[in-house]
């Protein structure tokens, strides 16, 4: 007997707003912003077209890699109320087209940081769009409530990228703004996870607020706040920045911890009432770009 056929939706044409989607764009410009702060923060000057140059890299890598985290993660966004209007999930292009647009943008990034800049910002780049394809999206997100924890070295990447491809090396100070990159993350993403947790629950995402409580969470948001002040304030006593830096980042970084405090304390359940939670997430995207001003700033003033 043949079997019975069912009618397959078939994606309509994607347009450019469809494939800018895919690179996601408010993440892109918080990324783009760090990895132009950490070049620019670098004590070597670069050329103008090779500064851009490395900043459009950085940009393309990041996009590739979350055009490739929704090609993977198409089912669940599909299940969100967040992310169900993206191009997959909604129909407007299919996932072959998704997973080319971004090895081919991803590889391309690389190729070029690595001809125009150096190998070593070049190899950073390509590690990073690894990291957060394959150890996040692919091995992490489905599997562990310390997805974030582990993935968000990913988001980390940028502002020593930056820096690499001015200098052509690591130093100290770059280490600092991915670690405080790194630790900032934990709080951020948990913070949202907190008032759309229901959102994750139901895309079967083991988040941590669904797997050891709210409670445990909020205790985890205080606790990971505490050394990403330390690491975002350290660049000072180290002489490695100066007094704008030093006192700007001591007073955002007090702010940010008092806000997870209350994040810690709080004891709201229901997730529409949650404003110290919504307050937190919202200023920890204001934290970042103004830390990383500042740091421009203060090389200016310098």
């Amino acid at each position: 007997m043949a079997s019975k056929a069912y009618p397959v939706a078939i994606p309509a044409a994607a347009d450019w707003r469809d494939f800018l989607a895919l690179t996601k764009p408010r993440v892109l410009s918080l990324v783009v912003f760090t990895g132009l702060c950490g070049l620019l923060a670098a004590p070597q000057s670069i050329n103008p077209v090779l500064g851009f140059t490395a900043v459009l890299c950085i940009a393309m890598g990041a996009g590739a890699a979350g055009a490739l985290n929704q090609w993977y993660e198409a089912d669940l966004d599909a299940m969100m109320v967040r992310t169900a209007n993206r191009p997959l999930p909604a129909g407007r292009m299919d996932r072959q087209s998704a997973l080319h647009f971004g090895v081919g943008l991803g590889a391309f990034s690389v190729i070029l940081m690595g001809l125009a800049l150096n190998l070593l910002a070049a190899a950073i780049l390509a590690v990073s769009i690894l990291f957060y394809v394959v150890v996040y999206t692919i091995w992490l997100k489905r599997r562990t409530p310390q997805n974030i924890v582990i993935g968000g070295a990913a988001g980390a990447f940028p502002a020593l990228i930056g820096w690499a491809a001015a200098t052509g090396r690591v130093e100290t100070l770059p280490v600092l703004l991915f670690a405080m990159v790194f630790l900032w993350t934990p709080p951020h993403f948990w913070a949202l996870a907190l008032f759309i947790n229901s959102d994750y629950a139901r895309a079967g995402v083991p988040m941590l607020p669904a797997v050891v409580g709210q409670r445990a969470t909020r205790i985890q948001i205080m606790l990971y706040a505490v050394p990403m002040a330390v690491a975002a304030v350290a660049p000072w006593p180290l002489g490695l920045t100066g007094a704008l830096y030093g006192i700007g980042s001591c007073l955002l970084s007090a702010l940010f911890v008092l806000l997870a405090v209350r994040v810690g304390f709080s004891r709201e359940t229901d997730q529409a009432a949650m404003k110290p939670e919504r307050q937190l997430f919202a200023f920890s995207i204001l934290y970042l770009f103004l830390v990383f001003g500042l740091l421009v700033a203060d090389k200016v003033v310098l």
